[in-house]
């Protein structure tokens, strides 16, 4: 009788227990429902981004309105809009767009209050800067000023940006400095006054100066291998929150305060904990007082200098139990907040907070379809690589199944001067789903655990810094958890380069792989970098190699994956944007073109509209479910055959028949 009374429980257990149903890649990758609100200044708006004649675009509506009353602001079929932010009397919302991708941007302006011209469905969008081939950079939104904005324009120098004054209104452009002096950054006080900026010397140092007038004088220097940045003036408008690692003693970045007048600095914020660099600083433009500090730890932590703020925020937080809860967006007066609340299987909620009435209203939830009931948690795992470094990495692994002798992905960041963090991720809830367990280490190089960790990359690409992915994979055979045989490598960027690194140097470890936007040739990846990254150039030759001595071109060449592509034999697919400003198109076709030439099959999808990375959600989809069938054809794992018309005709579109792809020159290949 025992046993019959357990059945029906046991069977619910099991039924409970098993894999989810497969999520619709549109669901996991498709446009947001709405997302990116912001509030208008003075909070009597909301605005935020949603699909409009299937392109993301601005919103507004009254705060207290229903989304059903809002009104649409731009009409952009070629590119969704990505990111804006009010005027600061409230009177434009100000938006960039590049073409195609290419990262040449131009700022934009719509008037919430303006009516649409007859027959047009919106206001019309003014291009306030009208160039072609520019990258335009935002530098300052002036408190005092609402009418202007600060800007960075490279139109007379394309590694430098010269630094102008911009009427929202009129547009006009009226130059404030001229760069003639490896100038990087531009800080302005409380008052909007310009008087800081820093300086990329030739052999990699970075100087920050004090600008009076026409006349700089130096008041710090970090090396090479250190960094430093500014994060604004303290409230006696005289010293400045600087965040730096400069010194042989000093391994994790923190916050001083420093006075730039006489070089006096004390220290004012580190990590308490002592295991990660400070991730950042948020100022009350109301008060000019410190809100928090924030470590970006396995998960954000803060230091709270604002009492009354962490009040309210820990009123609101307590709310949303379980949930990383970060501010997005205030009044000017702070009185209302915008929050988003997320974790690892809740993509983000947003909720409007009255710091008065102490009442929070949720607004949306940015993907609805989308119930954490189906979603994999994330956790942090730890192990040794090659040399005994320990590597932190975040696991998802399948709902509803046993983590014993799984297909898995190795899913690497891209930068490589970058980290993975904690929270909702889709690649990984998407590789999941489909039964895979998804492992993404912060491999050395990665940022935000120190000096030394960052230290540890340099010239180890192809190397240590892949140890640090094959290590991973041995962390998940040893535990039972990987099946040595059904084992993938996926991921954009410096992570497309380590999936080329990982069929090339490791090909006996792989048995599949999709590299994205990757580089195969590292002589040409920095050949061809854009010119504005001119500042940066001299610290990626001490990371990487320096393609101008010969050793370093030795180098260059042990470290790319084409230099061993006939090593290959892995399955490949090959993902590229063709306006990519940073990893150029030739990285792709230089790859594919070797295996091609030793009758090797590999599977090649180029975009002719997008850049670094796809923006528009019908090449991304497109792209996902070519890479979801491949990795399930080697793997073994779950793929959603079904896709929409216009999916399925634009994979067709954008799959290149390898036979057809050409080198611009035999050059390019050297």
């Amino acid at each position: 009788m025992l046993a019959l009374a357990l059945s029906p429980a046991l069977a619910q257990t099991q039924k409970a227990g098993a894999q989810p149903a497969l999520i619709d890649r549109d669901v996991l990758f498709g446009d947001p429902e709405i997302s990116g609100a912001q509030l208008s200044p003075d909070g009597k708006f909301l605005s935020f981004i949603k699909p409009y004649n299937g392109t993301r675009n601005l919103w507004v509506k009254g705060l207290n309105e229903p989304f059903e009353k809002a009104r649409v602001m731009t009409n952009d079929q070629a590119r969704p809009v990505r990111g804006y932010f009010w005027s600061r009397d409230g009177k434009y919302l100000l938006y960039s767009q590049d073409k195609g991708g290419d990262e040449n941007f131009n700022i934009y302006a719509v008037n919430p209050a303006e009516a649409p011209a007859a027959g047009q469905p919106v206001p019309a969008a003014r291009d306030l800067t009208g160039l072609k081939g520019v990258r335009v950079q935002i530098i300052n939104a002036p408190l005092s000023d609402p009418n202007t904005l600060y800007i960075g324009l490279n139109d007379r120098d394309k590694a430098w940006h010269d630094l102008y004054k911009l009427n929202l209104t009129t547009g006009a452009k009226t130059l404030v400095r001229q760069n003639t002096d490896r100038l990087g950054a531009w800080v302005f006080d409380w008052n909007d006054q310009l008087r800081l900026a820093s300086r990329s010397n030739p052999d990699g140092s970075t100087e920050w100066l004090r600008v009076e007038g026409e006349k700089m004088t130096p008041f710090y220097k970090t090396s090479i291998n250190e960094q430093s940045g500014v994060v604004g003036f303290a409230k006696d408008n005289r010293r400045v929150y600087l965040v730096t690692n400069q010194g042989q003693g000093r391994d994790l970045a923190e916050i001083v305060l420093l006075d730039p007048a006489t070089g006096k600095q004390e220290p004012y914020q580190a990590d308490p904990q002592k295991r990660v660099d400070v991730g950042g600083l948020v100022l009350s433009e109301k008060n000019h007082e410190p809100v928090f500090v924030s470590f970006e730890d396995d998960r954000m932590r803060r230091v709270w200098k604002d009492k009354a703020f962490e009040a309210d925020f820990q009123k609101a937080s307590a709310q949303l139990p379980g949930l990383d809860v970060r501010p997005a967006s205030n009044t000017t007066d702070e009185r209302l907040w915008l929050l988003t609340a997320s974790s690892a299987t809740q993509p983000a909620v947003t909720y409007l907070y009255d710091r008065q009435t102490k009442q929070l209203t949720k607004q949306y939830e940015t993907r609805p379809q989308l119930k954490s009931a189906d979603l994999a948690d994330m956790k942090v795992v730890r192990y040794k690589s090659s040399d005994g470094l320990e590597i932190s990495a975040y696991l998802t692994l399948p709902k509803g199944v046993a983590a014993k002798n799984l297909p898995v992905v190795i899913f690497p960041h891209g930068g490589p001067w970058a980290r993975d963090v904690y929270g909702f991720n889709a690649y990984h809830q998407f590789l999941a789903n489909r039964g895979y367990a998804v492992l993404s280490p912060n491999f050395r190089a990665s940022t935000g655990f120190g000096k030394k960790f960052l230290e540890a990359g340099n010239g180890e690409w192809g190397r240590k810094m892949q140890d640090d992915l094959t290590w991973g994979v041995k962390y998940l055979v040893a535990q039972g958890i990987a099946d040595p045989k059904r084992v993938g490598i996926m991921g954009g960027s410096y992570g497309g380069y380590a999936t080329l690194a990982g069929v090339t140097f490791t090909p006996d470890l792989y048995a599949a792989g999709v590299a994205i936007v990757a580089p195969s040739n590292l002589s040409t990846l920095l050949g061809a970098i854009p010119p504005y990254w001119e500042a940066m150039r001299k610290q990626m030759y001490a990371r990487m190699a320096d393609p101008g001595t010969e050793a370093g071109r030795a180098e260059l060449a042990r470290m790319s994956p084409l230099t061993l592509a006939d090593k290959i034999k892995t399955p490949l697919m090959v993902v590229q944007g063709a306006n990519d400003p940073r990893v150029n198109k030739a990285e792709a076709d230089q790859i594919v073109v070797a295996l091609r030439d030793r009758n090797y099959p590999v599977q090649y999808i180029c975009a002719p509209d997008e850049g670094h990375g796809f923006a528009r959600p019908v090449n991304n989809l497109a792209m996902l479910a070519a890479s979801e069938k491949f990795l399930a054809e080697h793997l073994k794992g779950r793929y959603q055959e079904s896709m929409s018309p216009a999916v399925a005709k634009r994979l067709q579109e954008i799959t290149v028949d390898p036979k057809t792809v050409t080198l611009a020159s035999k050059a390019a290949v050297k």
